[in-house]
């Protein structure tokens, strides 16, 4: 039985390998860069436009078809994105890459800025009304109703409920009752009841209960760590230009060894940059059109706009700022990774600054169990239909809990091979629907006024 299990668990390591791997993030960026070519650098010339529509209300928005606004979808999409990989995986990044890995981060948010608005564009088009009239949308829905590949969107839906139970839940519980362990000293059970609380509180009222949250909650949460790291780049400002210029530099240079760090190829550098970057944004993974399809909105453009800003606010403006702390206070070759070393980065920036850390990773994986859950049922209400749906939620709560307090290296290792897998039948639909996509974006920006048709929310089968 043993020899079994080990088996499998090899099988996983080597997929989740390829799944994460080189070709893959190629496969990622690439796609990336394509649209971006496609769309004529949509992400630079709209960026502006695009902040404006995600962070002002516009009441004539309520009035469109959708279940919660344009904001709520964007902070939903980003509750999910900005979790542990902004804070962890940027220390990570930079502790094996060497600050060079900072700027393919930068190259990597980027282009999945046109990756990210062109999910929207299909998850809104080609969105539906399930069985209780509520929104539903995202990757499954467009590569089955875009390009009539219903076994491609099944296989895309299984991937996705399965990975939210690893990279949405058990890994953000678990990070949780780590962080509060070591800063606070509370029992690891504790920690599991309470997030399993306040989870379900929030969950089992669906998405608008959830848009509503996070809608609070995820401005709170990125406005009090980026404060604590603002604090740090403040007290060492004369600095800054010095650290970029290291930033740029070392991206196409080997990082020598110094401190506790061991020195890292050019290679290494873009390797630790580009998976990193991914990983944090979720560009091209196909999470956040799922909660895209969910927006009040006239055209799947004025969505698709919004959504562009999660890459920007996640991949330039989080993970920058935590880069540049690691950087300024010369923590980054302490021979400190993960979340370990932001918290020493901030602790040495200024007193206290541990608890920074430490406050802001429980809001960003709280956060992100919300958004994750969403994605999730999404998945399995395509799969199974919306009577699934409640046993998932109160499954998905269970396995808050037991995440907190188990060390399940197996299923970690599962879902986050089912969360790379996710990319591929993702990547294949944006590819094969991007006439669509330009078709859409050139019919919105067109002076005959085609953004002014209204989306047509089709049907369930």
């Amino acid at each position: 039985m043993n020899d079994i299990f080990s088996s499998i668990e090899n099988i996983v390591g080597q997929v989740g390998a390829f799944a994460w791997g080189p070709p893959m993030l190629i496969f990622l960026v690439g796609t990336g860069l394509y649209l971006t070519i496609v769309l004529r650098g949509i992400q630079f010339r709209k960026l502006w436009h695009a902040l404006w529509l995600a962070l002002v209300k516009r009441k004539e928005d309520t009035d469109e078809p959708g279940d919660i606004t344009h904001f709520q979808a964007l902070m939903t999409a980003l509750s999910a994105t900005v979790g542990t990989g902004n804070i962890a995986g940027v220390a990570t990044a930079i502790a094996a890459g060497g600050p060079g890995a900072l700027f393919w981060m930068w190259i990597t948010g980027l282009v999945g800025m046109a990756t990210k608005y062109s999910e929207a564009v299909l998850a809104v088009k080609y969105r539906i009304k399930d069985e209780k009239g509520d929104m539903s949308g995202g990757p499954m829905y467009y590569i089955s109703r875009g390009l009539g590949w219903k076994w491609l969107g099944f296989i895309f839906a299984l991937f996705a409920s399965v990975a939210a139970f690893g990279i949405g839940n058990m890994v953000q519980s678990n990070s949780v009752a780590d962080a509060v362990n070591a800063t606070f000293h509370v029992p690891f059970w504790v920690t599991g009841v309470v997030l399993m609380i306040f989870t379900a509180l929030v969950i089992l009222g669906g998405i608008k209960s959830i848009g509503k949250v996070t809608g609070v909650v995820v401005p709170i949460m990125i406005v009090f760590y980026m404060g604590g790291a603002l604090i740090v780049l403040v007290l060492n400002i004369t600095g800054i230009p010095a650290a970029l210029a290291m930033v740029v530099k070392q991206a196409f240079t080997p990082t020598a060894a110094s401190g506790g760090f061991l020195g890292a190829s050019v290679m290494m550098g873009i390797r630790m940059g580009v998976s990193r970057g991914v990983f944090s944004n979720e560009s091209g993974l196909g999470s956040a059109p799922i909660a895209a399809a969910a927006a009040q909105t006239k055209h799947p453009v004025t969505q698709a706009l919004v959504s562009m800003t999660q890459t920007f606010i996640d991949t330039i403006v989080v993970c920058t700022m935590t880069g540049l702390v690691l950087i300024l206070t010369g923590a980054w070759d302490s021979g400190k990774t993960g979340a370990e070393l932001s918290a020493f980065a901030f602790q040495s920036g200024m007193p206290g600054g541990h608890y920074v850390v430490t406050i802001g990773l429980i809001m960003f994986a709280y956060s992100t169990i919300l958004g994750w859950c969403y994605y999730g049922e999404k998945s399995i209400e395509y799969i199974l239909g919306e009577k699934a749906v409640k046993p998932y939620r109160y499954l998905f709560v269970l396995v808050v809990g037991v995440g907190a307090v188990a060390k399940l290296d197996f299923v970690w290792s599962l879902s986050d091979t089912f969360n790379g897998l996710m990319a591929i039948p993702n990547l294949i639909g944006l590819l094969a629907l991007s006439p669509v996509i330009y078709r859409e974006t050139r019919g919105f920006f067109s002076e005959s006024g085609g953004g002014e048709t209204p989306v047509q929310v089709q049907p369930e089968d």
